[in-house]
């Protein structure tokens, strides 16, 4: 039994991945190209974000690191919120419709990050480094949850 399923496995792979390829990413076409520009922007926040876990889980912290780090986090932490116009909600976007029907709920979601990213800015130490990171994270999960697919 065991040298049947080992035989089968390569085409389940090959079938997994044939699947996969037959449903591509949908393009953003539209003027301005808002939903592919917020993606990149998001992608470039978590760039900025994860080294400074890495550090902080590594416990490796670094008072100059951690200002280089920031850096980067400053210059893209408002950069996605600028792709969310009344126009947005549209494949590809992961955007669930209460970002537009809730605007204050989201906008709450994105004090909360500010604010956490703003304590993660001016941490001092590592203790209030990890205390500002966890909480931009959970403030991430947060309106991932109740705003993205």
């Amino acid at each position: 039994m065991l040298l049947f399923r080992h035989s089968f496995s390569p085409f389940f792979f090959l079938a997994a991945l044939s699947l996969a390829a037959c449903n591509p990413e949908i393009e953003d076409d539209r003027p301005g190209q808002p939903v592919k520009h917020r993606k990149e922007a998001f992608r470039a926040l978590l760039r900025a974000t994860e080294p400074i876990g890495m550090m902080l889980n590594k416990e490796q912290y670094s008072a100059e690191r951690l200002a280089a780090l920031n850096e980067a986090l400053a210059k893209t932490r408002e950069e996605p919120w600028n792709y969310y116009g009344s126009d947005t909600n549209y494949p590809p976007s992961k955007s669930r419709p209460e970002v537009w029907s809730q605007p204050e709920k989201f906008e709450a979601e994105r004090q909360r990050f500010i604010a956490a990213t703003d304590a993660l800015l001016a941490a001092g130490s590592a203790e209030a480094a990890r205390a500002a990171y966890d909480e931009t994270r959970a403030s991430c999960k947060s309106c991932h949850d109740g705003f993205r697919r």
